[in-house]
């Protein structure tokens, strides 16, 4: 504190030192409030992976609602895929902020009557199912018939959201017609948990034609894997004449789509018949995708096209494609010498993807693509300049979620 002149000639002695005395002591007092909170802000940097992820998120998003930096709370995807991942860490570790953090998102927008603030069922949008997931879990957890109701309202979407001629899902009403990788991670696990726990078990036949008619539709031959999207109509510019294909594998939406594989292959009943069929095509999947899986362990923005310029190793896709293996490896989908292949893309993310602050010890995920899609305004190409021109940042949540799920699966 700078030094002050005081005429004490004409100052009450007592009058100036009590004012002075207690300034002292309140600053005092304030310096050990901020190094004590600056103590607790620094993060274990002993702790698993997964922990060290959430304990970093909460940091730096207080509330849920402000993950991926929301300026404002609404019902998103990107937040049911966090919340799942911090729904796993809860039932590993008993940690109640884990629940809290959870159950504070979700009561801001599920009402007693199961509606949903902000969600808009009019839009038929596949994305906004996603956070659905949860109320599972906050349903077990609670017993609150509100996450059960809300589950309700996402399943009655379903029932009227807009398809295909074979029955495939629209990604969203508009976008008409196409059927995109990312919509199956949206939709599917969701479908098939509200099918096994409320629903009929023939009802698993509309998940399974799913994922069959990307299978039928979106598989480019000289790769062996699906592109990002299908346009039905052909109308798009990003689509094919003759095929209806996008021109390019973009390796966040083949992320989408092993995740989609996986957490489906959870939940289906092992007798079911057409289990065989699923975990044949996972198996195909990843006997084709870890073809392009680079030295360092990662996967390349735009799959198929490592050494071309401007391409680079992301953070989501490899992140995604991580959880999906070792969790196929555990659910016994894949034999165990594929763990490998997970191992390799988790050491690339610690290696050349994740970043410490010595202050906090709070971790980031670098290197994420912060969006990519098809059509719309301003209009998406689907180009390999397209994919390369999206921006970059870290912690974007579609790779902090994943990072997280990769981590529990491989107990890091």
């Amino acid at each position: 504190m700078p030094p002050v002149a005081i005429d004490l000639k004409n100052v009450n002695k007592r009058e100036l030192i009590m004012p002075k005395l207690l300034s002292v002591i309140v600053f005092i007092a304030a310096s050990l409030l901020t190094f004590s909170s600056q103590a607790k802000a620094a993060l274990d940097n002993t702790e698993k992976w997964s922990v060290r992820m959430a304990e970093s998120e909460m940091v730096r998003f207080p509330e849920a609602w402000m993950i991926d930096w929301d300026k404002k709370p609404q019902w998103d995807y990107v937040h049911g895929l966090n919340l799942l991942a911090f729904s796993k860490l809860y039932k590993k570790t008993g940690e109640q902020k884990y629940f809290d953090y959870i159950q504070q998102y979700y009561d801001r927008f599920v009402n007693d009557d199961g509606s949903i603030n902000t969600y808009v069922r009019s839009k038929f949008n596949i994305d906004m199912i996603n956070p659905g997931k949860v109320l599972f879990f906050l349903y077990d957890e609670t017993g609150d018939e509100k996450y059960k109701l809300a589950a309700q309202t996402l399943r009655d979407q379903l029932k009227d959201h807009p398809r295909t001629k074979e029955g495939g899902f629209w990604h969203k009403k508009r976008y008409p017609y196409q059927m995109w990788l990312d919509g199956l991670y949206m939709g599917a696990p969701f479908y098939a948990e509200y099918i096994m726990r409320f629903g009929k078990p023939e009802e698993l036949n509309d998940v399974f034609l799913q994922f069959e008619l990307i299978e039928k539709h979106l598989y480019a031959p000289e790769t062996g894997l699906p592109r990002h999207g299908w346009d039905e109509s052909r109308d798009q510019r990003w689509a094919d004449k003759k095929t209806g294909l996008s021109a390019n594998h973009w390796s966040r939406a083949l992320g989408w789509y092993a995740m989609a594989f996986v957490d489906v292959l959870e939940i289906i009943p092992t007798q079911h018949p057409k289990r065989e069929w699923f975990i044949q095509r996972l198996t195909n999947f990843v006997d084709q995708v870890v073809k392009y899986q680079d030295e360092t362990g990662a996967w390349y923005q735009v799959t198929d096209m490592a050494h071309k310029k401007g391409n680079y190793l992301e953070g989501s896709a490899t992140a995604m494609l991580t959880y999906a293996i070792a969790k196929a490896v555990n659910l016994r989908a894949l034999p165990a010498h594929y763990r490998v292949y997970a191992e390799k893309g988790f050491a690339a993310m610690q290696d050349q993807m994740i970043s410490v602050d010595p202050k906090n010890n709070v971790i980031s995920l670098n290197q994420v693509c912060a969006v990519a899609g098809l059509g719309g305004n301003p209009y998406r190409d689907g180009s390999y300049e397209y994919y390369l021109g999206e921006p970059i940042r870290p912690n974007d949540a579609k790779g902090v979620g994943p990072f997280m799920l990769a981590a529990l699966e491989l107990d890091k």
